[in-house]
Order: C-alpha cells, then structure tokens, then sequence
C-alpha cells in the first residue's frame, strides 16, 4: 500500500511538472518598432498562473502561500515574481522555498499577459484589473512614440540599474514560443557559462573569492569578479554551476569585454 501511494505521488508530481508552453522573447536587432509598447524587462522568477498554480518556466509548482494566492483569477495569467531591481537573488531564495515564508510579502506578480483571452494585449491585460488582489501588478505598457522615445526609456530603466526593456506588437495574440513579436532589448549582451574555479581575493576580498573562474561553450576561461556580492564572495557557487554575466562586445583575442556577474542560473 505504502509503495502504491509513494507511486501515485511520484506521477502526480511529474504529471504536474510538464513544461508550459509559453511566449518567449527574441532579441531587438534593430527593427522598426513604432507604435509598438515598451515596459522594463524585470529580472525576477517567472511565473504562469494556470487557474490553480503558479507553475514556473521549468514546469515546477511554485509554492506561494495561500494568502498570497487567494484573490488569483479563475483564467490563466503570465508574469514575473519580483521585488525591486538587483534583488534577483533574494527573489529566488524566497520563491524557491518548498515551505513557503513570510517573506513572501516582499514579492509581487508582475502580470505581462493573459493567455487565451481575447483581443489585442491591451484587451487581455483588462481582464486582470477588477481582481483585486495585493499581490497582482500588472506592467505598464509605454506605446513607443519614436526612436528617441524608445532610447531615452532604455537608457533611464538602465541608468536605474535595471536590466532593459521589453518590447512587443500589442495587435498580436498571445503566442506561446519564441516569437519576433516581442523582443528583449538591452545596450549590453549576455551570456551563461560555467563556473570551474575561483581566484582568491585581495584586499578588502582577502580570505574571500576575488573572482570566479568560468568556462564559456567556446571553452574559454572568463574571471568574472565584478558584480559579486560579499555574500557571493563569502560563500560562491558551487563548481559546476551555471551564471550568467552581461558583456560589451569582445576583446581582440575573443574574450568577452567587462564581464559582470548577472545571477546564477536556476532550473525553476
């Protein structure tokens, strides 16, 4: 009896656990996008709200307390679990909590779509208003009214320490993959690689990590020190994992420029 239940619990789980199809952002290279919106690409956990779980990109319930889903609507939203800027990493210890903490009440659900409804994007995102939850926030779309407007928005949101903007075709539906109709858009390139080292810190970082020692897919080996925190100094990733690190451009022998440590990346 006792394995039979053990059984049934390991399918449910995996059953739970498919994958969600959703909308993916290409990358801006330069198109023409006037009259399209803009909003900030905010650097949280995303999260699909599927009419009784938050589920994350990877297909994992995301286990949020009960108050902070008990005013969710009955119809699928899609969004981002998110606090303020550069708090990535304390976005994801809370979220990631199997036991749910107070902690939770640091973070909102910042609401970009509403799968399956009807209309343009501006339609969709009305459906979520007349919930009035604490906890659901829904971004706010900028129509872009030219070129300048769209650049003088990046660079204020970077200049704030945020990680670039989000833009899309309001006219078009809700398209679950990867799509040209919405593009991530940052003055910087990013990049993952895996961590296999650390080189010791001095100075102030002495007896700490003063930079971490990364393979990129090319089989580089990047140092990235810039970005670490003194809690990531003290107590690094572990070898094996993978980060990411934003970039500008490369050096003459193909190595990336100004590497700065982004987050490290988690399979939620």
């Amino acid at each position: 009896m006792v394995n039979r239940f053990i059984f049934f619990t390991i399918l449910s789980t995996l059953l739970f656990a498919q994958k969600q199809k959703l909308l993916l952002l290409k990358t801006y290279k330069e198109q023409n996008i006037i009259g399209w919106v803009m909003s900030e690409k905010l650097d949280g956990i995303r999260a699909y709200w599927n009419g009784k779980n938050l589920i994350s990109r990877g297909g994992n319930i995301i286990h949020a307390p009960e108050w902070f889903i008990k005013d969710y609507p009955p119809f699928e939203i899609d969004g981002e679990l998110w606090s303020k800027r550069g708090d990535f990493e304390n976005i994801s210890s809370i979220v990631r909590d199997k036991t749910p903490s107070k902690k939770w009440r640091e973070i909102k659900h910042y609401i970009f779509e509403v799968p399956n409804a009807k209309g343009d994007l501006f339609k969709r995102l009305e459906k979520v208003k007349p919930y009035k939850s604490d906890f659901i926030k829904v971004i706010p779309q900028i129509t872009i009214k030219s070129q300048e407007h769209f650049k003088r928005f990046l660079k204020e949101i970077e200049d704030k320490g945020g990680e670039g903007l989000v833009v899309r075709d309001p006219k078009a539906p809700y398209i679950a993959k990867r799509t040209s109709k919405a593009l991530k858009v940052k003055s910087f390139n990013d990049a993952e690689c895996k961590v296999v080292g650390y080189n010791s810190g001095k100075g102030k970082y002495l007896n700490m990590v003063g930079s971490l020692k990364c393979k990129a897919d090319s089989g580089l080996i990047i140092n990235i020190g810039s970005g670490l925190t003194d809690k990531l100094r003290e107590t690094p990733p572990k070898i094996g994992t993978t980060i990411t690190y934003k970039y500008k451009g490369f050096t003459k022998y193909g190595k990336p420029r100004f590497p700065v440590f982004l987050r490290i990346r988690y399979e939620k």
